[in-house]
């Protein structure tokens, strides 16, 4: 299995009533790709609870069945989607770290 951990910043020009309803949507449309990918176990995205020492905004923790799983999941048409309609428009940095269990 494979671990798919993604770290995004917010823009910073976003209100702070944007940001809250920007992360509800990354939340929805990630978490809702599962049973919809091929390979992807579970997705958690975790938006409360940021402490003043964190530099990220918003997290992503998925669970793959497999490295080949995580390549098909990149390119899926509604992991695509959301992406481009959910995340990349609001966001000004991505971290990722990819790693076997």
């Amino acid at each position: 299995m494979v671990k798919h951990i993604i770290l995004w910043t917010l823009n910073p020009e976003l209100s702070e009533a944007e940001k809250q309803q920007v992360k509800q949507g990354m939340k929805a449309g990630l978490e809702g790709l599962v049973g919809k990918v091929p390979g992807l176990i579970e997705a958690k995205v975790n938006i409360d609870g940021r402490l003043a020492s964190s530099n990220a905004d918003v997290m992503l923790d998925s669970t793959l069945v497999s490295e080949e799983a995580l390549k098909g999941y990149a390119t899926h048409p509604e992991h695509v989607k959301v992406a481009n309609e959910k995340v990349r428009p609001y966001t000004v940095q991505r971290s990722c770290l990819d790693y076997e269990i």
